[in-house]
C-alpha cells in the first residue's frame, strides 16, 4: 500500500521483499554509527515485525521509503511510539534511517516533511518528537530543516552512563503550527 509520495519518494507499507535490503542496511556500521549496535538478521526481522504490528495497531508507522524512479527500497521514514521512561514519553516520534548510498541528497528531509504533512492532514497527533544522540549532527540538522524546535538535551535512559551515545537532543513540533 502506498500512503503518499514526494517528488522523488514513494512512502509505502513494508513488504517481505524489503527484508534482505533492510537487513543489509541495519548491519552497515556507518548507517548504525549512532545506534547502540548493528542489528543481526534476527533483530532486523523482529524490528520488521514490530513495524508491522504498529501499522496494525495505529494505522501508521515507519514507512518504507522507495525511490520513485527505480522502485529501490532505501530505508524508512515515519512515525514510532516511543515508550522508554522519560518526561516526554509516551510520545509519537518521527525518525528515519536510509542506506548510506543515498545520503546527502536531501531524501530524509524530503520524506520527513511529507510525513509531517501527511500527519497534519490524516492523523490525530498533537505533538511530534524526534531525538538522537547529541553527536549525530546530521540527524539533528534534519530535525531543524523540517521545522522541529530544540526542547532540551537529556540522558537516554536505555544507555549506559559511559556510553558516548547517552547524551541526546530532543526536538518537538506542535502539529498544525
Amino acid at each position: 500500500m502506498i500512503y503518499f509520495e514526494t517528488d522523488r519518494l514513494r512512502m509505502r507499507a513494508f513488504e517481505t521483499k524489503d527484508l534482505l535490503d533492510f537487513k543489509k542496511m541495519n548491519e552497515d556500521p556507518e548507517v548504525m554509527e549512532y545506534f547502540p549496535k548493528i542489528l543481526t538478521h534476527e533483530e532486523t526481522t523482529a524490528f520488521y515485525e514490530a513495524i508491522m504490528d504498529e501499522f496494525q495497531s495505529y494505522g501508521y508507522g515507519l514507512y518504507a521509503a522507495e525511490l520513485k524512479e527505480t522502485g529501490e527500497f532505501i530505508g524508512f521514514i515515519g512515525f514510532h511510539h516511543a515508550t522508554f521512561e522519560a518526561d516526554f514519553t509516551p510520545c509519537v516520534e518521527i525518525g528515519w534511517r536510509l542506506k548510506k548510498e543515498v545520503w546527502g541528497k536531501g531524501l530524509a528531509t524530503e520524506g520527513a516533511k511529507a510525513c509531517l504533512e501527511y500527519a497534519e492532514e490524516n492523523l490525530q497527533f498533537e505533538n511530534v518528537y524526534s531525538f538522537t544522540a547529541e553527536i549525530n549532527t546530521r540527524s539533528e540538522r534534519i530535525m531543524q530543516k523540517i521545522g522541529l524546535k530544540k526542547v532540551k538535551t537529556f540522558l537516554h535512559p536505555k544507555l549506559e552512563l559511559n556510553d558516548p551515545l547517552k547524551p541526546h537532543v530532543l526536538y518537538a513540533l506542535k502539529v498544525g503550527e
